[in-house]
């Protein structure tokens, strides 16, 4: 069976299950960028929507692709929000999500983190967002 790619670069990015970019490991833009424009379909509008709004409401926000998943963190602090594609949606990871206010609406299994998933119709309320993302860069981040 041929490998899935996006062709959106002179170099093929091969699409894991759900049509998560499979992106070597890095720090820095380049690399979260490189999984944004390998999003398939919606995903990528709504992936570099996303990269754009923490840039402006994050100042001095860390980038890097780690497991296949962009994170975003602040020096020092970890990791706040890392961010996969599923086949429907793509996942939000808010990773002491339990303490903000009002926390995410999905529950995960580990007690401190909470998700967001964005479906294709779904409208990016950017306010919520934006005190999410400002709220999580405010906490001791997760550190692998």
């Amino acid at each position: 069976m041929p490998k899935k790619s996006t062709g959106t670069s002179r170099r093929q990015v091969k699409l894991l299950s759900g049509g998560n970019p499979q992106i070597a490991k890095g720090d820095g833009d380049a690399p979260v960028q490189a999984y944004l424009a390998a999003l398939p379909g919606w995903k990528r509008d709504v992936g570099q929507q996303l990269d754009a709004l923490i840039e402006r409401c994050v100042p001095h926000v860390q980038k890097a692709v780690k497991w296949n998943s962009p994170f975003y963190g602040i020096d020092g602090q970890g990791w706040f929000l890392g961010v996969h594609c599923f086949t429907r949606y793509l996942k939000l990871a808010f990773f002491r999500g339990a303490l903000l206010q009002p926390p995410p609406p999905v529950v995960s299994k580990t007690p401190d983190v909470r998700y967001l998933h964005l479906h294709e119709d779904d409208l990016l309320d950017e306010a919520q967002l934006t005190r999410w993302l400002q709220q999580a860069a405010a906490l001791p981040g997760w550190s692998p």
